[in-house]
């Protein structure tokens, strides 16, 4: 329970059969693992009921471990796209026709940025390509300044779309740095939990599949990142989050 009152637990729970009825999906992704710790369930409850999965890769995912000389800027986009690969294969999605956008990790522009517009191009003319039924996007306020600005991508490329999807806004961050202020509010959204527990195991190896992001692969930058166990238990759950919403 937060200051505002607001309880991920309290969520009303749906079973994992839900998945079946979201139709084709498109996850939009900030950074690698994203997929994983915020939907992995999902993408393999989805994938197990034939619903065909496509992503979008917002980020390069160059900035986890800066001052690599190891791994240098090219080195590090390369395996962290390997690693996403990886886990995607696990939950039974294919990457033939992933977008991988590239754009600068921790700059991803935001409406006032310039590279906004070109991005928001480039998302439209996939979504019209791919159609899917179902968007996964980051919580629009999910304290993390890249999961904001893909939101913000995603809500103006549905704004130009004659048909746009339903929306699943889904969470990273909020788990662990959330402000009041960054919580969805009553009239926003409707919360839910997802009932995960038959593919948690699946979901647990895609996110071990992001190797440079758990362990010491990457050891000569020491301010690199790494995920915390105690960040790496909320998704132990066997439930995830998500929010029904419309692009604000």
């Amino acid at each position: 329970m937060t200051e505002s009152g607001f309880s991920f637990m309290s969520l009303p729970e749906r079973p994992a059969s839900y998945a079946a009825t979201l139709g084709p999906t498109l996850i939009i992704i900030p950074h690698p693992d994203d997929e994983s710790l915020g939907c992995g369930g999902l993408l393999a409850l989805l994938r197990q009921a034939g619903e065909p999965v496509h992503t979008v890769l917002v980020s390069d995912g160059t900035m986890s471990h800066p001052n690599s000389r190891k791994f240098p800027a090219a080195a590090r986009q390369a395996l962290r796209e390997a690693e996403l690969r990886e886990a995607l294969a696990i939950l039974g999605v294919a990457t033939s026709d992933t977008l991988l956008m590239r754009l600068p990790d921790g700059a991803v522009p935001t409406t006032a940025r310039a590279g906004f517009a070109e991005a928001v191009g480039r998302l439209r003319a996939h979504l019209e390509q791919t159609k899917p039924a179902t968007l996964l996007v980051p919580w629009r306020r999910d304290p993390h300044p890249d999961h904001r600005a893909t939101s913000q991508i995603a809500a103006a490329a549905l704004r130009t779309l004659a048909v746009p999807p339903r929306v699943l806004e889904y969470v990273v961050w909020a788990w662990e740095r959330a402000a009041p202020d960054d919580l969805p509010r009553p009239e926003e959204a409707q919360g839910w939990r997802l009932n995960i527990e038959s593919v948690l195991a699946r979901k647990q190896q895609a996110i071990a599949a992001h190797r440079s992001q758990l362990t010491n692969l990457i050891d000569d930058d020491p301010t690199g990142f790494q995920l915390s166990d105690h960040m790496l238990a909320h998704f132990a759950q066997p439930f995830e989050v998500y929010f029904d919403s419309w692009p604000a």
